[in-house]
């Protein structure tokens, strides 16, 4: 029997297949929709029905100095922005928009009185060789960036460094073979 794909079953990423099989076998009562036994994209499945694709649209980071940022975001990534003003920055990235919002500017916006002090998280760049990590490191610490740790293969695999932007928000800079990147520069969860 086939089925036709239902409407919050899109497919359009390869690479998770098994996974998503069994998740999708046990709510249809074992018959996968037409589709899904060769590709899948989990970001667009929703098991619970709750409506709400698992997307992320923009991530923005509160900066103190918005020269500053731009000299290591296009200094030293070699990003080219798509819209700037004198509070904010737009980097479009794939699949989403990262932004630089000046921190007092950011926070009316939010309408929130102050922020947190830096939480637990860190931003990533993967690069599709091990002898890129360093490279990339060297090149965002010359554009104002500062070593949080050198580059080094981790106990799971790969190779990877961190380096904080000006504004103290981490990046770790990795080569994953596991987790491979296409043309346009997304990646896949591997394992």
């Amino acid at each position: 029997m086939r089925l036709a794909r239902p409407p919050h079953a899109r497919v359009l990423v390869p690479g998770c297949d098994i996974f998503l099989q069994h998740l999708v076998a046990k709510k249809t009562h074992g018959i996968v929709p037409h589709g899904l036994q060769h590709r899948c994209n989990v970001a667009s499945v929703n098991m619970r029905g709750l409506g709400m694709q698992q997307l992320m649209s923009a991530i923005t980071l509160g900066v103190s100095d918005l020269v500053r940022a731009k000299r290591f975001y296009q200094g030293g990534f070699g990003w080219a922005s798509v819209f700037e003003n004198e509070e904010i920055a737009f980097y479009q990235m794939n699949g989403f928009v990262l932004g630089t919002f000046l921190k007092p500017s950011f926070a009316q916006d939010m309408k929130r009185p102050a922020f947190q002090p830096d939480g637990a998280y860190a931003l990533a760049h993967n690069v599709p060789e091990k002898g890129g990590v360093v490279p990339v490191m060297d090149k965002l610490i010359s554009a104002g960036g500062s070593l949080l740790r050198a580059a080094d293969a981790p106990p799971h695999g790969g190779f990877r460094g961190y380096v904080a932007d000006p504004d103290g928000h981490a990046w770790e800079i990795a080569w994953n073979p596991s987790w491979p990147t296409d043309a346009n520069g997304y990646v896949t969860f591997g394992v």
